[in-house]
């Protein structure tokens, strides 16, 4: 019962944390590269090592959400294979947005007395 306990109370906890965490992964992919919805679900995956996941309908809403903040924007290319794409972007204001958010609440993980307790209660080390 333990372990099942644990189990539910870890994807309950995991599950707030990637949701909350989209916008982030979504900037941050967006800081390496233009991307078009349908190839960013697998792109967020591999970028964040396969701990984030969305699907379709979450990336759309969370890519519309930071279009209309302005954080990114967009322009249609032609596609070799289709229609044109919807290729995303980030602008100026996202980039500024992603360095001031990874500086107040990414970078606090790589401080020294931060990164050890990590470690300290990292299972790799139990």
């Amino acid at each position: 019962m333990k372990d099942n306990n644990l189990e539910l109370l870890l994807t309950q906890w995991e599950e707030t944390y990637k949701k909350g965490l989209l916008s982030f992964w979504l900037l941050l992919l967006l800081s390496r590269r233009k991307a078009y919805p349908r190839e960013t679900k697998e792109l967020l995956a591999e970028l964040s090592q396969n701990t984030i996941s969305a699907d379709e309908n979450s990336i759309y809403r969370a890519l519309n959400r930071l279009a209309e903040s302005k954080v990114i924007d967009s322009e249609i290319q032609p596609s070799d294979t289709g229609p044109n794409r919807r290729y995303f972007f980030l602008t100026d204001l996202g980039q500024e947005l992603l360095d001031h958010f990874i500086f107040r609440n990414i970078q606090v993980f790589q401080h020294p007395d931060v990164a050890d307790l990590i470690k300290k209660n990292s299972l790799v080390n139990k």
